[in-house]
């Protein structure tokens, strides 16, 4: 039989139970829906990650507290509080830092914000004016934090795009009103262009406030929570890292490296590490999204083997007049083939829409994942081919006379 005639009676046989066809195509497509989905949301969370650390300049070190001792145990990285205004000063001035062009000491805690009736829960960053440059600051209205407002300790703050938005609506200039910060008034004098973002860690959603004012009216800290510096060009990258390093360990009264408390970071050692775990998150979303794959796989295989078994008398007859085994296989395969095959081009679509909808909502960047869509038509296809093959050699072996006495 020709593999038109058999593709011809494979639909004419499954359209002859719409019902039960239309179940076992549902969960293919819910599978191959999910993981599409998931797999797009990671990849786009990756890009959009890459490129809001790329933003800020690819020759920037963090140095962040953290591996404090105490006895015998050490605190998590950033949750020190071995970081000083006096060690940012140190770097600036050492006669032993050469690869180092600015210098950013930074701190930065969560607070809510009020503006009349909105409210917004954001970060809050102590800044000094270099802070602009280091970090590729551009403002879209106002003005930037100089030294009189650290000077003078002024309750004045720069918001991000996203901090706007929350507390006073879309197309309002917010430049000039007043915002509460954990009970104390600030006076807004700027804003932010965007960078893009999302999450905790969103650059546009946070204020900037004079360090100053930060340490000493606003969180009652001496410590920093980070030092950014800019190194001279990438290649002093590793030469910016080791003088800064040893700097600070002589500061601290440290001789092994690797007792330090504190860490440095290049921008590419963040893009790895924040690569490494939107890769993790990835990876186990789709393997819970695979798990609707296998159900829906083994929800094939049973309604295939209620199919032969429904079929048992035509599967006699058809071996009776001289059907060869490889065609009553090729046959329920096939069945199976369009069945996945069918729900995997639905479930490209559902998980594409899904993915777009959720783009929309979250404000994020559409980003459709051929390697997804590949996986997608290569796995559809494989489970039709897996779990349709048993049914398939089922029917295949029956007996002829027993077939056709079958009730």
């Amino acid at each position: 039989m020709k593999l038109s005639k058999l593709i011809k009676t494979g639909i004419k046989n499954l359209f002859a139970n719409k019902m039960r066809t239309g179940l076992a195509i549902l969960g293919i497509v819910i599978g191959i829906g999910s993981v599409i989905a998931l797999m797009s949301m990671g990849q786009a969370s990756k890009i959009a990650v890459q490129s809001q650390i790329e933003s800020i300049g690819s020759n920037l070190l963090t140095v962040s507290p953290g591996f404090q001792v105490s006895g015998n145990v050490r605190g998590a990285v950033g949750g020190a509080t071995t970081l000083t205004n006096d060690d940012a000063q140190a770097i600036k001035t050492s006669s032993q830092i050469t690869a180092i062009k600015n210098v950013s000491p930074e701190y930065s805690s969560r607070a809510q914000v009020i503006a009349g009736r909105n409210n917004t829960n954001t970060t809050i960053i102590g800044i000094e004016p270099v802070y602009a440059d280091v970090r590729k600051i551009i403002l879209s209205s106002g003005s930037f934090i100089n030294n009189q407002h650290l000077t003078s300790m002024s309750k004045v703050a720069v918001i991000g795009p996203t901090t706007a938005t929350d507390l006073f609506g879309d197309g309002v200039d917010p430049v000039g009103e007043t915002i509460r910060i954990s009970g104390k008034n600030f006076q807004i004098i700027g804003v932010t262009k965007s960078k893009g973002g999302s999450g905790m860690d969103n650059s546009d959603d946070r204020i900037l406030i004079p360090l100053t004012t930060a340490q000493k009216q606003l969180f009652g800290v001496k410590h920093l929570t980070s030092i950014a510096l800019e190194a001279n060009s990438d290649e002093v990258m590793v030469t910016a890292q080791n003088q800064v390093g040893y700097l600070l360990l002589d500061r601290h009264n440290l001789s092994d490296p690797t007792s330090a408390d504190f860490r440095i970071m290049s921008q590419s050692d963040i893009l790895e590490t924040a690569s490494a775990i939107t890769g993790t998150f990835t990876t186990l979303l789709s393997g819970i999204a695979a798990i609707s794959l296998l159900v829906g796989g083994i929800g094939i295989m049973n309604i295939m083997l209620m199919s032969v078994t429904e079929r048992t008398r035509e599967i006699g007859l058809r071996k009776a007049l001289g059907a060869k085994k490889k065609v009553i296989i090729y046959q329920f395969l096939i069945e199976s083939i369009i069945l996945t095959f069918t729900g995997g081009l639905i479930g490209i679509v559902f998980g594409l829409t899904g993915f777009y909808i959720y783009t929309k909502v979250a404000n994020s960047t559409f980003f459709v994942s051929i390697s997804s869509i590949l996986l997608a038509f290569f796995v559809s296809v494989s489970i039709g081919v897996l779990f349709g093959w048993y049914p398939a050699k089922k029917a295949s072996d029956l007996q002829p006379i027993e077939a056709l006495r079958y009730e």
